[in-house]
């Protein structure tokens, strides 16, 4: 995936992600690790969109902390980080819902989508909190956003 065609925010929540995985002695990135980061991020949109379709941002938290808990640690390699294979799947994901939109870059908001339509771990946490795109409870918010609420 070319990181030119990431929104700065999106750029930055990878950064904020990858210094998460590594705080926590974890091997891999994880798509965890970004809704996390995209939750945790100054100024992003997806703390606040998620809060406006109902979704309950403490246990959404919670059960993110529960999973990054979960995640494996590894010792004697410091810093060494890698993208998941789950992560690489959902970024090349949220490329092709992008392309499909015609839109120049990728968001967060498309990264939300693409882990709502996941079968791994952060798709069944947002769809045990009832996070579908086929919900009627949102209205469009923003361009890409309008995917996940219509």
């Amino acid at each position: 995936m070319r990181m030119d065609k990431l929104t700065s925010k999106f750029q930055l929540a990878i950064a904020d992600a990858q210094s998460l995985a590594v705080g926590r002695d974890h091997q891999f990135i994880e798509p965890v690790h970004m809704m996390t980061a995209l939750l945790n991020q100054q100024g992003g949109s997806i703390r606040h969109l998620m809060a406006q379709t109902n979704i309950n941002l403490h246990s959404l938290r919670s059960q993110l902390a529960e999973a990054l808990d979960r995640l494996p640690q590894v010792e004697g390699a410091p810093g060494e980080v890698h993208i998941s294979n789950d992560l690489g799947r959902l970024l090349n994901h949220c490329d092709k819902l992008a392309q499909d939109r015609n839109d120049q870059y990728i968001s967060s908001e498309l990264f939300v989508l693409a882990a709502i339509e996941d079968k791994g771990n952060l798709g069944q946490i947002l769809k045990g909190l009832k996070a579908d795109k086929k919900s009627n409870r949102c209205r469009y918010r923003a361009t890409t956003w309008r995917s996940i609420c219509g």
